[in-house]
């Protein structure tokens, strides 16, 4: 498959008028392009432009709100609640993401819960430019059911993404962006073609029992991270993110590829942390040098591989995505150049 690089701005202005071509007013498009694009950039390419086309095939469904009026009611100094309106997700997560940093910055704190979304993306982005902006963040969203809970044998929680930033002035902010499965269903998917066997701790079979069996797995459920520790970590999310939020939640979640047509009613959470209230912008960049120095000269068991803090790569990526251009499928681009012409 070949390879096209493209600057951010020709990316952005693509994604932006291809996602015109599905009925987004332009203000729109290029906000929830804007994610989108910082992913690709990020390195994240499942999460990048190439949701463009699934994201059209629901807005083309009308199972998508193209033209959503979203809502941002403060309920506290520090507390926000939004209804997207079953807009684009990445509009809305967007939108909640400025709302919340203006929140924040009068009030040094501020959460802000989503109900009423649709899938916003990866959580790095939003993490970055909350980081950028001198913000701690913690983000996550709930998702369609993928994992059963701990004993179980049917799936009734998401694969629910969660992550934390923390701002670093004078050096690469440390985002950890995770979802909460072993690994993606994509890995089993792959093992499966090669007629390889997968460890026992990614999945189990449609029985409810671990499985080394790529076929069985895919006909399985998905095992989260640390067992019950994981199970449980994903019921707070979704407690967070789908109820307290309104939103829907467990197995109310709709899937967007079983019902492309209806609204998934997905809940995120925001809560930011304005870190110049703790120190000077300085004393807080020396803090974390000391802090990152730390870690980086911790002894590798390979040399080759050093100790490397979550998403230096992801920031690798970004940086070499702004002075090189972003590396994507010519096919890809060549798709959605002919969706933004209007075919």
């Amino acid at each position: 498959m070949s390879e096209q690089r493209i600057s951010e701005t020709a990316l952005l202005a693509l994604a932006t008028r291809a996602l015109t071509a599905y009925g987004m007013p332009v203000a729109d498009a290029a906000d929830a392009a804007g994610v989108l694009v910082l992913a690709d950039m990020f390195g994240i390419h499942t999460h990048g432009v190439s949701r463009i086309e699934s994201y059209g095939e629901r807005l083309d469904l009308d199972g998508i709100n193209k033209t959503p009026r979203i809502e941002v009611t403060r309920i506290a100094p520090g507390l926000l609640m939004i209804d997207g309106d079953n807009g684009v997700g990445t509009l809305i997560g967007a939108r909640a993401l400025e709302a919340i940093m203006q929140a924040a910055r009068e009030t040094g704190i501020a959460a802000g819960f989503v109900r009423g979304s649709n899938h916003f993306g990866p959580i790095t982005p939003y993490g970055w430019r909350a980081a950028e902006a001198g913000f701690a963040s913690i983000i996550a969203s709930n998702a369609t059911t993928t994992i059963a809970p701990t004993g179980g044998k049917e799936a009734r929680l998401g694969n629910n993404p969660i992550a934390f930033s923390m701002p670093n002035a004078d050096g690469d902010h440390v985002i950890l962006d995770m979802a909460l499965s072993v690994v993606a269903r994509a890995k089993i998917r792959d093992a499966n073609k090669r007629g390889e066997k997968i460890p026992d701790t990614w999945a189990t079979d449609r029985d409810g029992f671990p499985t080394t069996d790529p076929a069985a797995a895919l006909d399985g459920i998905l095992l989260p991270i640390g067992g019950y520790k994981g199970y449980g970590l994903s019921v707070m999310v979704d407690l967070f993110a789908g109820m307290l939020s309104g939103a829907a939640f467990l197995t109310g979640v709709k899937s967007w590829v079983d019902s492309p047509e209806e609204p998934q009613n997905l809940g995120h959470f925001f809560v930011l942390i304005d870190t110049a209230r703790f120190a000077s912008a300085g004393e807080l960049a020396s803090r974390m040098a000391a802090f990152t120095d730390i870690i980086h000269s911790t002894p590798a068991a390979d040399p080759q591989r050093p100790v490397l803090l979550a998403g230096e790569n992801e920031m690798r990526s970004l940086a070499q995505a702004r002075a090189d251009g972003i590396s994507l499928p010519k096919d890809l681009i060549d798709s959605l150049e002919k969706k933004a012409a209007g075919h």
